[in-house]
């Protein structure tokens, strides 16, 4: 490796260690920062790099790895469910999109490949911002979620058919269509060969290799029929993109993919943030101040011509105008293929030098509001849709009809795995329960089943309301979200501060934050897990099971305060084994008026009563085992255990006297 080489990698490395960890810590998409970098450390702001036939073969290898994980997540199970969402919805979308750009290109004066090129481009949303942001408002499941995600898919499919066509359009007129007929015809054979002869090696290939048991042979057979397939294709006169792609593909149908996937996600991360920093040393700053009113034009054209078009194909199919301006407003930025296509059509000379400042710079724009306008789009919906209100009403009332019959419930919130273990085992005790849901599907099957579930959001006040949450004596959140769980929190302690509220969480790491925000409980599923792991593991090893059970009981009343003496020991008789003389648990808001208000608990003398109070939750703050000093003010929410005559009674001298 020559020193300017090496000098080159280290500062690519630097700039991309640095960026990553500002932008992670402003929670941005990385991209951006990549492109913000190439931006200052290329040609044209400070040179510190030039743009070299070293960089430029770095950033080729990641837009490899990125086409071989499209390759890698094609289903076609998946396809023919979202059939109409992704050859409907996203045909459309890019087929209009291509059409129309191309029609003003040239009304402008350019030619008609120039406004293919440009079409192409546009046509492209960013799966990476979008997917992670629906991910993160838990959407991915939600109507116009579905419809993104479809849109998106054919999206990534165009790319392949574009990687061909765009070299093609280079050739003279009386060449041109002679030689697309010849890359189409070569691109069909290629695909034909490469898929017949991988589809017959590949799974026995991988078993070969996987019996092998090693990590290392594992992923170096992962590169080398990557790179080949990559360089076969290339040598067909085609892209080393669609070589990937077919590489993906054909592992895609083998059982080792998602090893797969994790082994080279760090190869494609890395690859494809060294491409967007050369591709933000495309863009010549001093061109964009000087073009900036062209910019800002095209922004605007961009996000609301995409908008709008997609708002008129979503009516066509039949969507409401929230529905699909949801939509639209969830597709309106550019995309991370985009700047592949827009790479290969200015090296193809299809875009002239000064247009291509222009939309690079619009493109990046686009995808800088992109967060913002996904965030904000339920109010954008709300102010322009009024029948987005109705649809709301809807909703509710539909929920409304389905938990009016339903008192001194469980509300559960998030209907998967977890919680239809749950509800089951409520089931089995007699234990009404409400449960909500963002899957329409799931919904959809789970009340044909005759389950009380309905499709609502569960960190709104209003679904929770129209659940019944003014009923219900607990509500549940069984799925591991620690932010959409924080807004659970928040709602139910505005509306019902004296409702027990248990949450589920994967580890430790959230568990103050989440009871300082008034969960009356948190269960972190690694601790649940290690204790079932080590229950099996001592009794396997000859420790006996009442020793084993008494170790377990010891560490979760450590851990879980409130259930402290519930787990029964080798010495617990079993007259304690009567239901009726169980201690449960009971919560208690202390109102203004009360008779404890401003008394100590000693004075409350509970004992008396057999009853314990094992926690005081006061301003979202939770003390387990309070001392008998500790007086009680208005608002406390008091937990009690005891048998269910004391309770009763404890309840009765606490409010009344």
């Amino acid at each position: 490796m020559t020193h300017d080489t090496l000098q080159l990698v280290i500062m690519l490395l630097s700039a991309a260690v640095l960026v990553v960890v500002v932008f992670r810590s402003f929670k941005l998409p990385p991209m951006l920062g990549y492109l913000l970098v190439g931006v200052l450390i290329g040609p044209h702001a400070l040179g510190l790099i030039t743009d070299s036939r070293e960089t430029g073969n770095l950033a080729e290898f990641g837009v490899v790895f990125l086409m071989f994980t499209i390759g890698l997540e094609f289903s076609l199970p998946k396809l023919v469910s979202m059939r109409r969402l992704v050859f409907g919805l996203g045909g459309a979308q890019v087929i209009l999109t291509l059409l129309l750009v191309t029609a003003l290109v040239t009304l402008l004066g350019e030619t008609w490949m120039t406004g293919v090129a440009l079409g192409g481009v546009l046509a492209m949303s960013s799966t990476a911002i979008v997917s992670k942001m629906l991910a993160e408002r838990l959407e991915l499941q939600s109507k116009h979620g579905r419809q993104i995600i479809g849109v998106l898919l054919f999206q990534d499919l165009a790319v392949v058919p574009l990687l061909i066509l765009l070299p093609a359009l280079t050739r003279s007129a009386d060449q041109l269509y002679g030689a697309l007929g010849w890359a189409f015809l070569k691109a069909a054979v290629v695909l034909t060969v490469l898929l017949w002869l991988g589809q017959k090696l590949m799974r026995p290939w991988f078993h070969l290799v996987a019996r092998k048991k090693s990590a290392e042979l594992f992923m170096l057979n992962v590169l080398l029929i990557t790179l080949s397939l990559a360089y076969l294709t290339e040598l067909a006169g085609l892209s080393l993109a669609l070589g990937a792609f077919i590489a993906g593909m054909l592992i895609s149908e083998t059982e080792y993919r998602y090893q797969v996937e994790e082994d080279i996600k760090p190869f494609r991360d890395v690859l494809l943030g060294l491409f967007f920093i050369t591709i933000g040393m495309m863009l010549n700053a001093q061109v964009v101040l000087q073009e900036f009113h062209w910019i800002l034009l095209l922004v605007v054209l961009l996000v609301v011509g995409k908008t709008a078009l997609l708002v008129g194909l979503g009516r066509l199919m039949g969507n409401d105008t929230p529905l699909a301006l949801r939509t639209g407003l969830g597709l309106a930025q550019a995309g991370e293929f985009g700047f592949v296509l827009l790479s290969l059509a200015g090296g193809q000379g299809l875009i002239p030098a000064a247009a291509l400042q222009v939309v690079l710079a619009a493109m990046v724009l686009s995808m800088l509001t992109a967060p913002f306008v996904l965030h904000y789009s339920s109010a954008i919906v709300s102010r322009l849709c009024k029948s987005e209100w109705a649809g709301k009403a809807k909703e509710l009332h539909d929920i409304v009809v389905k938990s009016f019959a339903t008192s001194g419930h469980v509300l559960i919130c998030g209907y998967g795995r977890s919680g239809q273990n749950f509800a089951r085992i409520l089931d089995y005790e007699n234990v009404p329960f409400m449960a909500l849901d963002l899957d329409p599907e799931r919904v959809r099957a789970a009340a044909a089943a005759g389950e009380s579930v309905v499709y609502g959001d569960a960190a709104k006040r209003e679904v929770l309301v129209a659940a019944g949450l003014l009923r219900a004596k607990a509500v549940v959140v069984t799925y591991a979200d620690v932010a959409s769980a924080m807004r659970v929190l928040h709602q139910v302690q505005e509306v019902r501060p004296d409702l027990p509220v248990i949450v589920r969480t994967q580890d430790d790491s959230d568990i103050e934050k989440l009871l300082a925000a008034g969960a009356t409980e948190v269960v972190p599923e690694i601790l649940e897990g290690s204790l079932m792991l080590a229950s099996h593991a001592l009794m396997m090893m000859g420790v006996p099971l009442t020793r084993v059970l008494k170790r377990i009981r010891d560490v979760r009343e450590q851990r879980y305060g409130l259930f402290k003496g519930f787990f029964r020991g080798a010495s617990d008789s079993d007259a304690d084994l009567a239901e009726d003389v169980q201690p449960r648990l009971q919560t208690i808001g202390i109102a203004a008026g009360a008779y404890a208000v401003g008394k100590t608990l000693s004075e409350l003398e509970l004992s008396a009563l057999l009853v314990e109070v094992v926690a005081v939750r006061r301003h979202n703050i939770r003390g387990l085992d309070p001392s008998g000093e500790t007086r009680i003010e208005v608002g406390d929410v008091l937990v009690l255990r005891g048998v269910p005559e004391g309770l009763a009674a404890a309840e009765i001298r606490l409010l009344q006297g």
